[in-house]
């Protein structure tokens, strides 16, 4: 029998604020909980009947009397909240250090560098919600042509401009051009392209997003299964977040129903023996957006196909769900909080009912698929197979 491990990461689904979370400002969020009080309830059958709701602490009504699955809820020790170190410490990797964030936007001496290298100069430079600050400054950048420079809470560093002022090929290529600049004093996780169309103060984000991540520090799960030999199916975001290593296949879709639509492709085609999908729109179109009703509309979107995505698992499949960090849209501000991630697994050597708990580490969830698929132990976290 063929095994086959599938990790899906709801991205930035959190379940509820980590012990440290008021070192990072985020001191009562809790990304499902919250949207469960202010909306009155969620409809998620099958996240529900998986044990979604019998997590400790979920804040989500009565569980199941009998999960379908295992379900635990997983704590982060990388002293982050962003994308790059959730999925990777997910993938057996931690950071002594994270990454730089610059709460007053980046140094003179970095940006002046930054626009001799591409040649124009550049608008804001300030951490901004990335809707907001197209709609501000859209229409001076429409008359200059200077890219608009933000960031965030997180380590990012983002460049937006009108795909019809700077073409999407030279957007890449000022972020490939900052991503050179991003290391040492300036250690910033990812750079990101954020493109957009409109005009007259009404814009728009296109979804020609592109992601330039660090490479990995060191090994993870996804190199370690390649160099044995393993198949790796990335889809999604996953690709940029790793920097393309240790994917044997990159499917770069960009919404959810592009994404979900991937990963049930490859389960019922019996491809792969790792598929790692990342489903971006709850982070990128809701929780950065404030915008309660639009994620929970995302999340009975993802319920309901849930089920197609469990009809089409084979014998030796296993499905982990998870998320990579939390981006509560009830909480003041639109950055990500610091957050458990909830963990939901089925299928063959899962057994049903198991409450995981509290896993000490979000790389218990690599350490798990690693062991799983190779029979040997990850050096980081400790797998909940086992």
């Amino acid at each position: 029998m063929k095994k086959r491990a599938i990790l899906i990461i709801l991205d930035s689904v959190g379940i509820g604020a980590l012990p440290d979370a008021a070192e990072f400002g985020d001191k009562g969020a809790n990304t499902l909980g919250n949207i469960y009080r202010a909306r009155g309830g969620i409809n998620l059958p099958n996240l529900y009947a998986l044990g979604l709701a019998n997590i400790d602490g979920a804040l989500m009504g009565k569980g199941v009397a009998a999960p379908a699955g295992a379900f635990g809820k997983a704590a982060e020790i990388t002293k982050a909240k962003d994308t790059t170190c959730g999925h990777w410490e997910i993938s057996g990797l931690l950071m002594d250090k994270p990454f730089q964030v610059f709460p007053n936007g980046f140094p003179e001496k970095l940006m002046r560098e930054f626009e001799e290298k591409i040649g124009r100069k550049t608008l804001c430079n300030f951490p901004a919600s990335g809707t907001a600050i197209i709609n501000e400054y859209g229409d001076e950048h429409m008359r200059t042509g200077y890219p608009i420079v933000y960031t965030s809470a997180d380590s990012v560093f983002q460049v937006a401009a009108h795909e019809d002022v700077i073409p999407l090929e030279e957007l890449y290529k000022i972020c490939e051009t900052a991503r050179e600049l991003l290391y040492g004093d300036y250690f910033v996780g990812r750079v990101i392209a954020r493109p957009f169309i409109g005009s007259n103060g009404k814009y728009t984000r296109t979804e020609n997003r592109r992601d330039y991540a660090v490479e990995p520090t060191g090994d993870t799960i996804l190199d370690a299964l390649t160099r044995e030999g393993k198949k790796t199916i990335a889809i999604g975001k996953i690709e940029d977040i790793f920097a393309h290593r240790g994917i044997t296949v990159a499917d770069h879709t960009k919404n959810n129903h592009d994404g979900i639509e991937a990963t049930i492709k490859y389960i019922s085609e019996g491809e792969g023996d790792f598929i790692f999908t990342n489903l971006v729109d709850f982070d990128m179109l809701y929780g950065h957006r404030n915008d309660v009703e639009g994620y929970a509309k995302a999340l009975e979107y993802f319920d309901e196909q849930l089920t197609r995505i469990i009809e089409e698992m084979k014998d030796g499949d296993i499905l982990i769900i998870s998320a990579d960090h939390g981006c509560d849209p009830t909480y003041p501000g639109t950055d990500h909080t610091r957050e458990y991630i909830p963990v939901l697994a089925c299928g063959d050597s899962i057994e049903p009912g198991t409450n995981l708990g509290v896993l000490d580490s979000f790389a218990d969830i690599g350490a798990s698929i690693y062991e799983y698929l190779t029979d040997k132990k990850w050096a980081v976290g400790d797998s909940f197979l086992s």
